[in-house]
């Protein structure tokens, strides 16, 4: 539940369109709701403005499908994020209508289409930094940003990335993907006053470490205003964007 839909439930009370039993039936899984394996936090909608996110990896389709269908019965939009095929299917039975992004492994369902506002721009490195590029783009989606992503932009030829010195100016908040040796958040960072986003990933030849050094690379920036979240975490970035992006849209 968030701040609208109570909103509607206590304007709905107040004009006698539903009943004192109705409304505090509606309330009653405040601020939780217990499955026995998963408490549902209805009250983060209130708290943080957006509705709790499932982390579908380690959990059961069916678990997932649990959680997803009690989300949905309180709040108009659901976003699963490192989701496989099995984990849609069995939330395609409890939500018809839910759709399933494969290259970000994300599932998505609004009940209503939100307006995107703002921009927020996605940059990755390389090809291969793409999927985890798709998670932030799509997060900052389903939270309300406008976003474009542009993909293989890395520092091997930086001629590639300085097409773009317009859009980088132009928007927002950058979230800047990249593996290997990590560097373009530090060059992007020195070509803008917006916030910049570092998301680490693992990919790279062995002495990248599984997405170690790009981690310490981007956290070692020289170029001010940039910021790093977890080795792979497009959700992380994606979600953080959207918060900077609401503030000035």
């Amino acid at each position: 539940m968030n701040e609208e839909t109570l909103r509607k439930l206590l304007s709905n009370l107040t004009e006698g369109r539903i009943s004192i039993d109705e409304a505090v039936g509606a309330l009653g899984d405040l601020p939780f709701q217990d499955l026995g394996f998963a408490r549902v936090d209805h009250h983060r909608g209130l708290r943080c403005g957006r509705s709790e996110v499932v982390f579908c990896e380690g959990k059961t389709p069916a678990q997932v499908a649990a959680i997803a269908e009690a989300i949905l019965s309180k709040g108009d939009t659901l976003l699963g994020t490192r989701a496989s095929a099995e984990h849609y299917a069995a939330v395609l039975e409890k939500c018809p209508g839910a759709r399933y992004e494969e290259q970000a492994r994300c599932i998505v369902f609004r009940k209503e289409p939100a307006p995107l506002t703002g921009n927020v721009l996605v940059l990755t490195a390389g090809t291969a930094d793409i999927p985890v590029a798709a998670e932030a783009k799509l997060t900052a989606e389903t939270l309300g940003a406008r976003t474009e992503m542009i993909s293989d932009v890395g520092v091997a030829g930086l001629h590639r990335l300085l097409r773009y010195g317009e859009k980088i100016r132009n928007a927002n908040v950058i979230v800047v993907v990249a593996g290997m040796e990590g560097a373009l958040a530090s060059v992007v960072g020195g070509l803008t006053s917006k916030p910049v986003i570092g998301v680490p990933t693992s990919v790279g030849y062995g002495t990248s470490l599984n997405g170690f050094a790009p981690l310490l690379t981007m956290l070692n920036s020289c170029a001010a205003g940039v910021s790093v979240v977890n080795i792979d975490n497009g959700f992380g970035g994606g979600y953080i964007a959207a918060s900077i992006n609401a503030l000035v849209s």
